[in-house]
C-alpha cells in the first residue's frame, strides 16, 4: 500500500487523509498550528467558542454533504440565516422588500439607483476585467459605490478598479440587480433564492467538525501530528520523495509516495528542495495574500441583535463585518446571560493593524460597537485576539499571468497535489477545498485526472438556487432551537457575498 504525506491541517488536508483511509492508506498529516481547521477552525476562551470568519455549511456537492453527516451525525443542526449591512447609520437586508428598501434608502436615492442601473444596461463597460466593471454593469455605479465600494476595499486592501473580474464572478456569479427584483415579484415555488437563507451548522462551531475528522483518521491508523512545520518538501525532478518537518522534539526526514499540500502555493515552491526554477520562484513574489485578525468580546447582555452577522460598510471605522456567536449556535456561548462578538479586521502581515497590541485592539473593538450603537463599550468585559494569516490569495491585475507559470510547473509532478484555498491560491468556499481534497486523492491513487485548479467554476453561483431546486430537501432536517431576539423589518439591497467558508 502506497503511503502518503498530508500538508496541513485544514478542511482540504484533513478531507484528503481522511479518504486515504477509506481505501487503506495510512497517511501522516503535517499541521503547523497546534489547532485543526486552517481557516475553519473554532478558537476557544473561558469556554467560549470562536468561529474564525464565521462558515456556513451549505453545498451542492452529494458527496461533500454525506461527509459533514456521517462525521456530525445528530450534532449537525439547521440555522436560520439573517445577515445585514450596516450603511449611513441604518441596517439593510436581503432578500429585497420595495417598501423597506425604500424606507432605507429613501424614494429619491432609490429613484437615482434605478436610473444608474438603466444607464449601465444601456451603455455598459465593454470589458470587465475589474471588479468595479463587473459590478456596475450588473448594478449601476451608483449601487455600486453605495453597497460595493467601501466594504470590498476594506477586505482586499486594494482599490476595486485593481480587483480582477474573476473574484466576482466566483463570489456573485450570477446574480444582478435584475435577479434581485425578479426574486420579490415571481410567483410562489419558482421564487430566485440568491442567498441562501439558512445553512447546516456543527453544534459547537466548524471546529467541531475537523476535530472528529482528526479523531477518525488517528483511529484509522493515520496520525494528524499538530505544531509540525514542513521546512523542504523534496523531490527528483518531478517526483516528490518526502519532506523535513521541524517539531517540538526537533526536525526529521519522512519519506512517501505521494504528498498532497495544502500550504500555501508560493511556500510550496520556496520548499521544495532542489529549487524550482527562477521564473517560477520570481511568479511566487508576484503572488499575495490578505490576512484579517478577529477581536473576540465577550459581552454582559443577554441580547445584542439578531443577526449572525453583519457588513460594516461605513468608512469610518475600520472593522469589516460582526459576528454575533450566540446566533449562529447558542451552544458558542456558555453562559446564556452573555453574548459573544467576534470583530474583523482585514489587514497585511506585518503592517501597523496586524502589529497592534492585542489590548489596544480590544479598546479599539469596544469603541467602535459603541460608535455603530451594537453595544455599549463598559458592557465588554472581557476580550481575546486571533491572527488569521493568508486568509485570502488576492485577485490583483496581473495574479493570473503568474499562477499560469506556477501552475504549468507544479501539474508536471507525477505525486505531488496541491488543494485547497491556498495550496491552489483560488478562493475557494470550505465544500470546494474539500472537493479538491477528494479527488487529489483519487487521482493519485486510481489514475483519475481531475482539475483541481477549476473545482469551484461553477456554471451557476454556488449560493443561488430556486425554491424548486431546493425542493423538499430540508423538510426532514433537525432544526436547533430559534435565534434569540426580534428581526427587525428592514431588508438590504444586494450585496457582494464575502463569507469566508
Amino acid at each position: 500500500m502506497p503511503s502518503a504525506i498530508v500538508i496541513g491541517g485544514g478542511p482540504a488536508g484533513l478531507t484528503a487523509a481522511y479518504e486515504l483511509t477509506k481505501h487503506g492508506v495510512e497517511p501522516v498529516v503535517l499541521e503547523k498550528d497546534g489547532i485543526v481547521g486552517g481557516i475553519a477552525r473554532t478558537e476557544s476562551y473561558k469556554g467560549y467558542r470562536f468561529d474564525m470568519g464565521g462558515h456556513r455549511f451549505f453545498t451542492k456537492s452529494q458527496e461533500v454533504q454525506e461527509i459533514w453527516e456521517e462525521v456530525l451525525a445528530d450534532e449537525f443542526l439547521v440555522r436560520n440565516r439573517l445577515s445585514r449591512i450596516f450603511y449611513n447609520g441604518k441596517f439593510f437586508m436581503y432578500p429585497l422588500k420595495p417598501l423597506n428598501a425604500l424606507s432605507g434608502l429613501g424614494l429619491i436615492e432609490s429613484t437615482l439607483i434605478m436610473a444608474s442601473y438603466l444607464r449601465w444596461q444601456l451603455l455598459p463597460h465593454r470589458q470587465e476585467e475589474t471588479f468595479e466593471q463587473w459590478v456596475t454593469n450588473r448594478f449601476g455605479r451608483r449601487l455600486y459605490l453605495t453597497f460595493f465600494k467601501t466594504y470590498t476595499e476594506k477586505v482586499w486592501g486594494i482599490p476595486c478598479s485593481e480587483l480582477k473580474a474573476e473574484w466576482a464572478a466566483q463570489r456573485i456569479k450570477d446574480l444582478s440587480l435584475k435577479t434581485a427584483l425578479l426574486s420579490m415579484f415571481v410567483k410562489p415555488g419558482t421564487r430566485v433564492k440568491t442567498l441562501i437563507e439558512s445553512f447546516h451548522y456543527p453544534r459547537l462551531g466548524p471546529g467541531m467538525l475537523w476535530e472528529a475528522v482528526q479523531r477518525r483518521v488517528d483511529d484509522a491508523g493515520g496520525s494528524v501530528k499538530m505544531k509540525s512545520d514542513v521546512v523542504a518538501v523534496h523531490r527528483d525532478g518531478f517526483n516528490a520523495t518526502g519532506v523535513t518537518v521541524t517539531h517540538e522534539k526537533g526536525t526529521e526526514r519522512l519519506e512517501a509516495d505521494n504528498v498532497i499540500s495544502s500550504m500555501p502555493l508560493t511556500e510550496l515552491i520556496r520548499k521544495l528542495d532542489p529549487p524550482a526554477p527562477p521564473e517560477v520562484l520570481d511568479a511566487c513574489d508576484q503572488l499575495s495574500y490578505r490576512d484579517f485578525l478577529t477581536v473576540c468580546v465577550i459581552v454582559n447582555k443577554t441580547d445584542l441583535f439578531p443577526d449572525n452577522w453583519i457588513y460594516i460598510h461605513e468608512p469610518n471605522v475600520e472593522v469589516g463585518r460582526i459576528q454575533n456567536f450566540k446566533n449562529w449556535q447558542p451552544d458558542l456561548v456558555p453562559d446564556p446571560t452573555k453574548s459573544s462578538l467576534g470583530l474583523e479586521y482585514f489587514c497585511n502581515e506585518g503592517d501597523e493593524l496586524w502589529n497592534t497590541p492585542d489590548e489596544e485592539l480590544i479598546a479599539l473593538a469596544k469603541r467602535e460597537l459603541e460608535q455603530i450603537g451594537l453595544a455599549e463599550a463598559k458592557d465588554v468585559e472581557d476580550g481575546v485576539v486571533y491572527r488569521v494569516p493568508k486568509s485570502y490569495p488576492v485577485y490583483d491585475a496581473d495574479y493570473a499571468k503568474h499562477l499560469e507559470v506556477i501552475r504549468s510547473y507544479i501539474d508536471q509532478f507525477k505525486n505531488l497535489r496541491t488543494i485547497g484555498r491556498n495550496g491552489l491560491h483560488r478562493y475557494n468556499n470550505q465544500d470546494h477545498s474539500m472537493l479538491t481534497g477528494l479527488y487529489a486523492v483519487r487521482d493519485l491513487l486510481f489514475g483519475e485526472s481531475h482539475d483541481l485548479w477549476s473545482v469551484n467554476a461553477d456554471k451557476s453561483y454556488h449560493e443561488q438556487v430556486s425554491e424548486k431546486e431546493q425542493g423538499e430537501s430540508n423538510k426532514e432536517e433537525r432544526v436547533s432551537p430559534p435565534q434569540t431576539g426580534q428581526q427587525p423589518e428592514m431588508v438590504q439591497p444586494v450585496r457582494c457575498n464575502s463569507t469566508k467558508s
